[in-house]
């Protein structure tokens, strides 16, 4: 199960550029990772990642901006990588993005290019 990670990417410029407040961006990474749990709550890596809740790893990484959290989650629809967008409603606004659980080195093609989030 060690290798079994979720990754959650949020957009920088959500605090940096547009001065949300940092709890409210801590919020939108949690929506996101709950969705994605619950949305594939019965892939056997979800399973394995919820069997030893103290041990659950996740890697905060950041994007720039909504087109380049878009641009990843349309790359990762094309191939197959199971992943939630979240969305600020009602302005419809991408925040972030969180995978299902899965092998830490099955979606690194996707997540190697960005940096942990630093608020």
């Amino acid at each position: 199960m060690s290798n079994v990670v979720q990754y959650v990417l949020v957009r920088g410029d959500l605090t940096r550029v547009l001065k949300w407040p940092t709890g409210a961006v801590i919020a939108q990474a949690c929506h996101a990772c709950v969705a994605a749990v619950h949305t594939y709550y019965s892939d056997p890596d979800t399973q394995a990642y919820l069997k030893d809740l103290g041990n659950m790893h996740k890697v905060v990484l950041e994007v720039p901006d909504e087109s380049t959290l878009l641009s990843v989650a349309e790359a990762m629809t094309s191939d197959g990588v199971h992943h939630v967008v979240w969305k600020e409603q009602p302005e419809d606004v991408a925040t972030c993005l969180a995978l299902k659980p899965c092998a830490k080195g099955a979606v690194s093609k996707y997540v190697r290019k960005f940096k942990l989030y630093s608020a």
